[in-house]
This record gives structure tokens, sequence and C-alpha cells, in this order.
């Protein structure tokens, strides 16, 4: 069985019909050991609440068995040799929830990705030293994903975690004040210096002149020497790169969805799974296709689709989604292919090497407005969805997809997606399986 820790590195899977056949491929050689279809025996209890005889033939059995087994095998990221390790860890949750990262010390990390809130904020458009065009992203299970944001923007975990810190609408910061505000406080410097083993010279050397207030956007900042810059720089990674690793800890628990198939596949006795649930399932591995997408044991194929909503963020001014996020990835001086990939250090040891993806990925016109398909691991508490939070409830997300406007997607783009015409009591049924999907509240 294909595990998502290897599909991280691959090169995009450039069709959805290729994608089906990549994992009905898989599956099939999983189910030959697999007894034929079964129909579940219900145990006694209301209606909706506990198993009743839905039966799953053998291609349906493949599907949901790619969509596990969860949580998959813990997978580090070769760019980032402290991933994995218990005190970068610690030091990046530290980072995680201080505000000191912040221009005006009034935001961190944790303040727009709130544990209460599915690691998100609740808001339709994420607001921090101003407000955004975008949705604050879930971060679960974010340490699985190929590339990241809602346009890739960047092609680690790490530079993901760079970008809103130094956004002049997000957090507002720039590598020498980062640098400086690891130096000036104790708590920081002396968990900074214990884990890169940096004395506390070397970071003093870094000095720090900026004004207290934000940078406003497209401001040039003051001249710095290239041995400030460079020194501030490798603060500033250093500092992302422990974000990351605590980040990448942040996996959705197990939940009744993942019993389910559990028990499914091995032909154990019954679990206790509604039967509008297994209705629902029915439609997502079946006519409903929502598996081509939305595949593997994340329930994402990491990839970027035109999905017919509109990028039109204000009158005259637009968001071009992944066409934007490529260039941006390209240009940013903090991707995969600079000195501070680790794997850069190291020798290659095959061509799934993590800045792969960098060189070959080239924007094309059908990258306009197309947005990551994100994880549905996890959606219970994350509302409201879409890139814009414009749809502020799983059945409004349904309806779309149930209804949606063929001529509204590229020519070149998604013939996959068709409306599918779901009466209400099968929507009623898709939103009830998508809902198995995080740990009960």
């Amino acid at each position: 069985m294909v595990t998502l820790a290897r599909w991280r590195w691959l090169a995009p899977v450039a069709a959805g019909a290729l994608l089906i056949g990549l994992g009905c491929a898989q599956a099939s050689a999983y189910a030959q050991s697999q007894p034929p279809a079964l129909a579940l025996a219900p145990p006694a209890g209301p209606a909706n609440l506990v198993n009743k005889a839905i039966s799953f033939s053998d291609e349906e059995q493949q599907r949901i068995a790619l969509l596990g087994p969860w949580p998959t095998p813990a997978a580090t990221d070769p760019s980032n040799r402290w991933s994995g390790n218990a005190q970068a860890i610690a030091f990046g949750r530290l980072l995680f929830h201080d505000k000191r990262l912040s221009a005006n010390r009034s935001i961190a990390c944790a303040s727009c990705h709130q544990i209460e809130r599915g690691l998100s904020d609740g808001r339709r458009r994420a607001i921090g030293l101003a407000a955004h065009d975008r949705n604050t992203q879930t971060l679960w299970n974010i340490g699985l994903q190929r590339w990241f944001g809602w346009d890739g923007g960047a092609d680690s975990l790490w530079a993901a975690s760079i970008r809103p810190i130094l956004a002049a609408h997000e957090m507002g910061m720039t590598p020498k004040r980062v640098a400086a505000a690891v130096k000036h406080h104790g708590d920081l410097a002396n968990p900074y210096r214990q884990l890169f083993g940096e004395a506390h010279k070397t970071i003093k050397t870094i000095k720090t002149n900026e004004p207290s207030e934000p940078r406003k956007a497209g401001k040039a900042g003051k001249a710095s020497e290239p041995s400030e810059l460079a020194d501030a720089d490798r603060v500033l990674v250093n500092v992302a790169k422990s974000i990351a690793a605590y980040m990448e800890t942040l996996i959705s628990p197990r939940t009744s969805f993942d019993a389910f198939r559990d028990s499914l596949l091995a032909q154990s006795p019954a679990v206790n799974y509604p039967s509008n649930a297994q209705r629902g399932l029915k439609l997502f591995v079946g006519r409903g296709n929502c598996f081509v997408c939305h595949f593997g044991p994340a329930f994402s194929n990491g990839e970027f689709h035109d999905i017919g909503r509109p990028f039109i963020v204000a009158p005259g001014r637009v968001d071009p989604g992944r066409f934007a996020g490529i260039k941006r990835v390209q240009s940013d001086r903090f991707n995969l292919l600079s000195v501070h990939n680790d794997e850069n250090t190291a020798p290659k040891s095959d061509a799934l090497a993590a800045a792969l993806k960098t060189q070959t990925v080239n924007p094309q016109h059908r990258n306009w407005g197309e947005w990551r398909t994100p994880s549905l691991r996890g959606l219970r508490g994350s509302a409201p969805y879409m890139h814009d939070g414009s749809l502020a409830t799983l059945h409004e997300v349904v309806r779309h997809y149930s209804n949606i406007k063929e001529e509204r997607l590229h020519s070149d783009g998604e013939s996959i997606l068709k409306p599918l015409r779901l009466t209400k009591t099968e929507i009623d049924d898709l939103v009830a399986f998508l809902m198995t999907l995080s740990a009960s509240p």
C-alpha cells in the first residue's frame, strides 16, 4: 500500500485519470489477499447511529483501502536536518506561540492557528497586521504536504514558515529583527544556542536599527552589510526550521472512519459507524469521484485544481492562485534550490530529491485560478471553507460540487468534475461521512 510519506516527494501527477489508475493498481495487490465484498451485520440501536447491512464491492473496498491506514508512518523532511529532532520540536513549539516574532508583538503563529478552531481561526479571511485575501488553512497534517499555501507558493514547510513572519500584512518582521528577537531574550537565545551551537557573539553581531513600526508593503528597508544579512538569514532559517519541526507533529487523531475502514478490510466484528456515513462513503469512492482528488490517507492528492470558484478578490483585483504561486516559489530566495536546503549539503541519494519538484515546475495558463486540494481530515472545526472562506458549511461545499457549472472551468482543466445532481439525502449522507473524518468533539 502506498504511504503518503512516499507520495510527499513524488513529481506532480498530471491528470485525475492517471491518479485513479495508480490508486487502483496499488489497491488491487492488497485486495488479492482480502475476502470479497462483505455486508456488515447491524447491532441493535437507533437508525443512523449504528451499522446497517450496507455492502461494499471489491472495487469500493480497494478504494477505501487507499484512504488509510492512519496515522501514516512518520516521515522526516530531507531539506530540514532538524526535522524529527525533539529539541528542535520543543523550541519550535515555543516560537509558534511567541508574539515577539511579530513587528508589534501582538501576533503569534498560534493567533491564527488555534487548536480549538481546528488549527485555523474561524474567520472567512485571515487578519494579521492587515486583512488577507485568503482563508486561514488548518495546520493539521501539514507535514505531509508537497507544496504549501493555497497557491503552493512555498516548496518546503520551513520556507512556508518564513513567509508569514516576513509578510507586511501578516507579522511584518525582517530577518534582522527576527535575529535580534532571538538575541535579546534569554528564553529564546539560550535554547537557540543549545540547539544550533552558535556562540552568543555570533548572534550579537546582528544589529537592528529598523523602526519599531511594521514596515509598509513595498517599502525598501535600509541597506545592510552582506555579513549582517547572511547572519540574519541564517538565524531566520533556523527559527523557521524549528517551527516546521514542531508543525510536523500536528497529526490529527484517528477517527471513527479509520476504525470502520480497518474493520471493513480485516472482516473483524462491525464497529459502530453511522449508516448515513457509510452511504456517504459509497458516494465518495463511487459516483461522486471525490477520492480522485482527495486521495490517500490524508485525503489529498497534494495538487492544484480549478474547481469553479471565483478568483476576483475585489473590483479590479484578482487572485491568480497557483499561477502566481509557481512564480513566487521560483523567485523565493529560501526555496529548495537555495543554500538553505540541507539536502544540498548531503550526497544525492536518488531522483526523489526534495528539490526536484522545484526544478521542474513551470507556470501554465491552466494554473490560473487553481487552488491546492486541502486534506479532508479535521474539517469539523475549520469552517469556513474554500480559499476565500466563501462557503460557511460543509453542506454548502457539497452543494457547490453537486451543482458545479462546467462552463466556469478551464477548457483545458478539470474534465473529471461534473455536476453530481445529488438529492438532499445524498448531500446529507456525504456530509455525514465527511464529519467522521474529524475526531469527536
